[in-house]
């Protein structure tokens, strides 16, 4: 086999793994970090982004989770942060029993509490309780940043 020949199969190989990779996944693709609450605590420790994988499958959107577990006061705790692509949402509004506060760290767009609208910008924070219905896309022009911390309380529903 010649290189011609074992690079057309090699292109036809992978074409057809993600060809069935994309016939695999099933429902939306989203990006949203669950909140693990089991596991070993978590221990008070620096965490570089740049040590981090990107997680999720929305498009132009990708979660960085630098902290997900229990700790000594609360059943669960995430930490981290999302990038959004102008345009992009990681995932239609939705609820958690865990409170949530998001901060804009750069980038313009659109947080929705209970289905409320509201513009934001770089500085903005925003606060979602229990099981309150919100969301977040980018509405601007540029790359969208935003950190987030989940808790859980103990004994949270």
């Amino acid at each position: 086999m010649n290189r011609r020949q074992l690079l057309t199969s090699m292109t036809a190989l992978t074409g057809t793994a993600m060809f069935s990779d994309v016939l695999a996944q099933s429902g939306p693709q989203i990006t949203h970090v669950d909140t693990k609450t089991s596991g070993p605590l978590l221990q008070s420790s620096v965490v570089k982004a740049e040590s981090l994988q990107a997680e999720g499958a929305a498009p132009g959107a990708k979660a960085y989770v630098h902290f997900n577990g229990p700790t000594k006061q609360f059943e669960a705790v995430a930490a981290g942060l999302v990038i959004l692509e102008p345009g992009a949402q990681p995932h239609p509004p939705h609820q958690h029993p865990e409170e949530e506060i998001m901060i804009v760290g750069e980038g313009t767009g659109e947080f929705i509490l209970n289905g409320l609208a509201t513009q934001v910008k770089t500085g903005d924070m925003v606060f979602a309780e229990s099981n309150v219905l919100h969301g977040v896309r980018n509405t601007g022009q540029t790359r969208m940043t935003f950190y987030f911390i989940k808790v859980m309380g103990r004994n949270a529903s």
